[in-house]
């Protein structure tokens, strides 16, 4: 972790005591994980601690340490408080009414009178003094708990920590390192030091399996990509911690319901590909979640399977029909070069370069599936267009620099005689000027017959009006190593289409 950001997250969580944790929506067991131990961490420091999911908890994550103490509803953040100052007065009863949308509050003074002046008017304190979102590239992904909520998030400070590449940056402090595989892995250094900083062993053994957790789901238990030398040396550290890696395969790889693999099954009845774009997917309907007694997040890691069993395909994806208008995408890709977040943005959506997802309004499924594998076709054949362009100049520039380009060498005496100039022209020109010994001038230089070849001083002067001739080699034309710099990365706006930085 940055130091920086690592001692920012530290001070603002020591000044703060009514903290919320808001994983990501659709919640997975790298939010999860990441949302209950930073629950378990802040609670050893005596913190007030909350945290709140907009969707229910996958029941594949069950297993997982204290996970009961998700909740699904803010505590109130609009109280509005009416006090009355009844030093001067005896209060025999309090009642309210309400009346065509009016509330009447009704004191019965048992003795004495209260005044206008008895009375003032405050809002309540705020239910929470720091919102940390863990897993979470942009506050839209919190679903109706920011959607209810958007003063809320303008009103209490922010901690924002994530690992995507799409992150919105949208924190107070925001703790992004998109080469963490994950989350979990992300708050292993930062539980490290503020467990130093407190004197405690603040990762015990349910701390490590739900740090352990996320890793392994998020790199598809060490399969995928995103899986890095940080990757392992955090997961040994965290077994040797007490993770229960084990128990994390046995119920997240190894153990799938019924209704499971009857939905698994329907969903590979129904695999499309297309091997002009080499996309291969598959579309799952409420009719066969109902079908199969099954949900959506019970497709979990069909789509990692997918992705290494499909061979030829570059670009996999799961259409799902979530209910409610809402229609979600899986995105994996065999490479970094096709940039699955790239693609999961034209529908609203984000991730890292090889995994992604998004979630778009759409209430006929067909409609959307056509929508969604146009935009992959689209954003790979201009893929394809670029990548052709990139080859085509790389061959030309090859050409360029390959062809002896023409030049032409002349040779001037100085008036005095004791200096020769040369000048080459053509492709990277130059004159050079050389110093004959004093003792030795060409206007007095006897027949070569008669006297040894001059002798010429150990120092040159370039001239300041050309470019210094790199030295030649056997590789480079006479064009003194002039080849046009091949584009490097390529760089993919928004909108379809591609351009090129060196």
């Amino acid at each position: 972790m940055p130091e920086v950001s690592q001692k920012a997250i530290i001070e603002l969580i020591k000044r703060s005591n009514r903290i919320l944790i808001l994983p990501s929506s659709p919640p997975d067991g790298d939010s999860l994980g990441s949302a209950v131990a930073l629950y378990l961490a802040l609670k050893k420091l005596d913190k007030e601690v909350t945290v709140i999911s907009s969707e229910p908890v996958p029941q594949v994550y069950d297993f997982l340490p204290n996970i009961q103490i998700i909740g699904n509803k803010l505590a109130s953040t609009n109280d509005f408080i009416i006090t009355i100052d009844c030093r001067k007065v005896k209060v025999e009863k309090v009642k309210h009414s309400i009346e065509d949308d009016k509330v009447n509050i009704v004191i019965t003074p048992e003795s004495g009178k209260i005044s206008e002046n008895d009375i003032s008017l405050n809002k309540g304190k705020a239910a929470y003094d720091l919102i940390i979102t863990v897993d979470c590239a942009e506050l839209s992904q919190l679903r109706e708990i920011y959607e209810n909520n958007i003063e809320i998030f303008h009103q209490i400070p922010v901690i924002n920590i994530d690992h995507h590449i799409s992150n919105a940056h949208f924190g107070k402090i925001n703790y992004v390192d998109i080469m963490s595989s994950s989350t979990t892995e992300l708050l292993f250094p930062l539980f490290q030091e503020l467990g130093r900083q407190n004197d405690m062993d603040l990762i015990d053994e349910d701390i490590a399996t739900l740090l352990l957790t996320g890793i392994i789901t998020d790199t598809g238990s060490f399969q995928n990509a995103n899986t890095t030398p940080k990757s392992f040396e955090v997961s040994s550290e965290l077994i040797a911690l007490g993770a229960r890696q084990q128990e994390i395969i046995q119920y997240i790889y190894k153990t799938k319901q019924l209704s499971q693999l009857k939905l698994w099954g329907r969903i590979l009845s129904k695999i499309q590909t297309d091997d002009k774009y080499r996309i291969v997917w598959s579309v799952v309907s409420q009719q066969d979640f109902r079908d199969t007694g099954s949900s959506p997040e019970q497709t979990g890691d069909l789509i990692d399977e997918l992705m290494t069993n499909a061979t030829g395909a570059e670009v996999v994806i799961l259409i799902k029909e979530q209910g409610d208008g809402i229609i979600s995408g899986s995105i994996r890709t065999t490479s970094p070069v096709i940039d699955a977040s790239k693609i999961a943005e034209q529908f609203g959506g984000g991730g890292h370069t090889q995994a992604a997802g998004f979630q778009m309004p759409e209430t006929d499924l067909r409609s959307a599936e056509f929508k969604i594998i146009e935009g992959v076709k689209k954003y790979q054949e201009n893929r394809i267009i670029a990548v052709g362009e990139i080859t085509k100049f790389s061959q030309t520039t090859s050409q360029i620099s390959s062809v002896q380009q023409p030049t032409t060498t002349a040779v001037k005496v100085s008036e005095s005689g004791k200096s020769l100039k040369i000048v080459e022209s053509g492709i990277g020109s130059f004159s050079q000027t050389v110093h004959l010994q004093p003792q030795t001038s060409l206007s007095t230089a006897k027949p070569q017959s008669e006297q040894s070849s001059p002798s010429i001083s150990a120092f040159s002067t370039i001239s300041p009006s050309a470019p210094v001739p790199p030295k030649k080699s056997k590789k480079q034309s006479p064009a003194y190593g002039f080849k046009p710099q091949i584009p490097a990365t390529e760089k993919r706006p928004d909108t379809p289409g591609y351009k090129f930085e060196d």
